[in-house]
C-alpha cells in the first residue's frame, strides 16, 4: 500500500510555500502605500478567505487522489483539464522565475561577491536538485531546514521590531501619494493564497487524513503568509528603503540573513517547479513529473536574468484572474454537483458552460481590475459571478 503523509509533513510543506521573498515583498508593497491603521482588516480577511479557498480545493484532492490539474477533469472535461494544466505549467514557470530573481536582487543587497545572473543560475540549480531528490526522500532535511529558517526569521522578525521600536509597522505609508484602499490592500492580500490554488491539490492527494491533513496545510500557510507580510510591512516602515537587504542588514544579520533568502527561496520554488512536472503529467501522462520540473527550473534563470521581476504585482493579478474563477467552479460542481473527479461524470454541455462560468469571472476580473475603485475587489467578483453561473447549471441538471 502507498505510504500516505501525516499532518506534520504536509504542515511543514505549506509553512515552507510561504516562508518566501516575495511574500515579504507583497508586504512591503502594501506597507509603503497604505494609511496608518488602514491595513489590518483587508490584510487579515485576504488571508483568512484565502485559506479557506485553499482547504476545500486542497480537499478535493486529497478526496479522489487525483493532483491538482487532474481534479479539474469532472468540470472542465478532458481537454478543459489540459488547457488549464497547460496555464498552470507556464505560470508556475513564470512564478519560480519571478521568486528567483527576487531572491537573487536580495542577495546581490546584501554585497556578495556573485553577479545577479550567476545567482539566479546557482538558486536555479539548487531548486533542479531538490526536485530532482524528491519531497519524500528529502522529508528529514526539510523538516531540519524548515526548523532552522523558522528560528532565523524568528529572529529577524525580533530584531526588526526592535530597530522600529517607534510604530514602524504605521509610519512608511503616512507619506505616500497614492495610497491604496480597502479593496486593494485585500488583493494583494488574497493573491497570494490564490496563485497556490493550482498546485496545493498535487500535495494533499497523498495525506493520511484528507479533512485534517488538508486544514493543517491550509493553516500552516495562512499564518506564515500572514507573519511574512507583516514583515514586509515592518519593513516599510523602517527607513531601509523598502528593501529586504538594507532591512537584513540594519537588523545586524550577515551570513544568518543570507541564509534566511537562500533557504526561503528554494523551499518556496521546489514546491512550484515540482507542480509544474505534476501539471505536465495531466497534459501528456507519459511525461515524467521529475524531468519536467527539473527543465522548469533550470529555465526559470533564464526568465530571471531577463528582468521578469518588474511586473511583480501585475503577474500577482494575472494568476488571480485565471485561476480564482477556476477554483470557483471547480468547487460549486465538486460539493454541489456530482461530486467526483471522474471525467465520464458529465456532459459536454456540461462542461462547456463550466469553461463559459470560467470565462465570465476571468472577463470580470479584468475588467475590475482597470477601475479605480470597485466594491469587493475583481477577486471577489470573479469568484461570485463563476460561482452562480456553476450552480445555475447545477441546479438545471438537478
Amino acid at each position: 500500500m502507498e505510504k500516505r503523509t501525516g499532518l506534520f509533513s504536509n504542515g511543514i510543506i505549506w509553512f515552507g510555500v510561504a516562508i518566501s521573498v516575495s511574500e515579504i515583498e507583497a508586504g512591503i508593497e502594501i506597507g509603503a502605500a497604505s494609511a496608518p491603521g488602514s491595513l489590518w482588516l483587508p490584510l487579515i480577511l485576504g488571508h483568512v478567505l484565502g485559506g479557506i479557498l485553499l482547504f476545500f480545493v486542497g480537499l478535493i484532492g486529497a478526496r479522489v487522489r487525483l493532483n491538482a490539474m487532474e481534479t479539474t477533469a469532472s468540470s472542465f472535461g478532458k481537454y478543459g483539464s489540459k488547457f488549464f494544466a497547460a496555464l498552470n505549467v507556464f505560470q508556475l514557470l513564470a512564478w519560480v522565475a519571478v521568486l528567483n530573481a527576487q531572491g537573487a536582487s536580495a542577495l546581490a543587497g546584501l554585497n556578495l561577491p556573485i553577479s545577479f545572473p550567476l545567482t539566479c543560475v546557482i538558486l536555479a540549480v539548487l531548486i533542479a536538485i531538490w526536485v530532482f531528490v524528491g519531497l519524500k526522500r528529502s522529508a528529514n532535511v526539510t523538516t531540519v531546514v524548515m526548523a532552522a529558517l523558522a528560528i532565523l526569521l524568528a529572529v529577524l522578525t525580533v530584531k526588526l521590531f526592535g530597530v522600529g521600536a517607534s510604530g514602524a509597522l504605521t509610519a512608511g505609508a503616512a507619506t505616500s501619494a497614492a495610497l491604496l484602499g480597502f479593496w486593494n490592500i485585500f488583493e494583494i492580500s488574497i493573491a497570494m493564497p490564490i496563485s497556490w490554488l493550482p498546485v496545493i491539490s498535487d500535495y494533499t492527494k497523498d495525506v493520511e487524513y484528507p479533512v485534517k491533513a488538508t486544514a493543517v496545510s491550509a493553516a500552516a500557510y495562512t499564518f506564515a503568509s500572514l507573519w511574512m507580510y507583516i514583515l514586509g510591512i515592518e519593513i516599510a516602515g523602517i527607513g531601509a528603503g523598502n528593501n529586504i537587504a538594507q532591512a537584513i542588514l540594519l537588523a545586524g544579520l550577515g551570513i544568518p540573513g543570507i541564509i534566511i533568502v537562500v533557504l526561503s527561496t528554494v523551499t518556496t520554488n521546489f514546491l512550484a517547479a515540482n507542480s509544474a512536472g505534476e501539471s505536465s503529467k495531466a497534459i501528456y501522462g507519459k511525461i515524467n513529473p521529475k524531468v519536467a520540473g527539473v527543465v522548469v527550473a533550470l529555465l526559470s534563470a533564464a526568465l530571471a536574468i531577463s528582468g521578469i521581476m518588474e511586473h511583480y504585482i501585475s503577474f500577482l493579478y494575472l494568476i488571480a484572474s485565471v485561476f480564482a474563477p477556476m477554483a470557483a467552479v471547480l468547487l460549486v460542481s465538486f460539493y454541489f454537483g456530482k461530486g467526483d473527479a471522474d471525467t465520464r461524470g458529465g456532459s459536454l454541455g456540461f462542461w462547456l458552460w463550466n469553461l463559459f462560468a470560467w470565462l465570465a469571472g476571468f472577463i470580470v476580473y479584468q475588467v475590475a481590475a482597470h477601475q479605480e475603485s470597485v466594491f469587493f475587489g475583481p477577486t471577489l467578483l470573479a469568484v461570485i459571478v463563476s460561482a452562480a453561473l456553476a450552480y445555475a447549471r447545477v441546479l438545471v441538471k438537478r
